[in-house]
């Protein structure tokens, strides 16, 4: 599904984000994306929605090449990827059923479609008694969980999320990753950029860790090791 060719991303004011990364990440799989501050796992997370562009090498999703991709055609391309972040980016104006049913209005689905898709996907998220509430009645684990419910309410085959437990406390913190291994375990690919190193341990995931921008370890059932990290 992705693969990442030799791939170096400095940005304008010579901060180096990634530099030389080889990588590839297959259909259904979960992967972890770990590292410090400043390691390069946002600019990942990035370069793989075509927000910033590569400085040199090849980024390949899907078959397509995103130095090929026409702005015009950005949001197409993005139409296949879910994102979460850490601060949610909920509509404050509109309940959770409206953010969630917002998702497939953008992308034109019909009022048939919206009405039969987002109370099945506010179940699977465990928010079916809360459709009618706005996000300031929400507790953090409910509105990241509503916002999650909106990245994959187009059925995505990627999802990627950015410190996605990041405002949260360590239970609702481990019910948000229980609730991304269940997607993941539906066919769609998880990319999770994170510095939670409890959870990361406890889930024994594919672990990718950066530092200073460089890919320096990449382990199957791996845990957040703190001190390469640190390297």
């Amino acid at each position: 599904m992705i693969c990442l060719n030799d791939v170096t991303k400095i940005y304008d004011n010579q901060a180096k984000g990634i530099e030389n990364v080889s990588l590839s990440i297959k259909q259904g799989e979960f992967v972890f994306i770990v590292g410090t501050s400043g390691s390069g796992k946002s600019t990942f997370i990035r370069l793989l929605l075509k927000e910033v562009d590569l400085t040199s090498g090849e980024i390949i999703v899907s078959r397509q090449n995103l130095s090929l991709i026409h702005p015009k055609l950005l949001p197409y391309y993005r139409r296949n990827i879910g994102v979460v972040f850490q601060d949610f980016k909920l509509l404050p104006n509109k309940t959770v059923y409206e953010n969630v049913a917002f998702a497939m209005e953008i992308v034109q689905a019909s009022s048939k479609d919206i009405r039969r898709s987002v109370p099945a996907v506010l179940s699977m998220v465990g928010l079916e008694k809360k459709y009618k509430d706005y996000p300031n009645q929400l507790s953090g684990g409910e509105k990241q969980r509503t916002a999650i419910a909106r990245a994959i309410v187009n059925k995505p085959p990627l999802l990627l999320a950015d410190e996605p437990t990041g405002n949260l406390d360590p239970d609702n913190a481990l019910e948000i990753m229980k609730l991304l291994e269940k997607i993941n375990s539906h066919g769609t690919t998880v990319i999770v950029a994170t510095h939670a190193k409890d959870l990361v341990d406890s889930m024994k995931k594919r672990v990718i860790t950066f530092v200073e921008g460089n890919l320096i370890s990449d382990v199957e059932q791996g845990v957040y090791d703190y001190e390469v990290a640190q390297s």
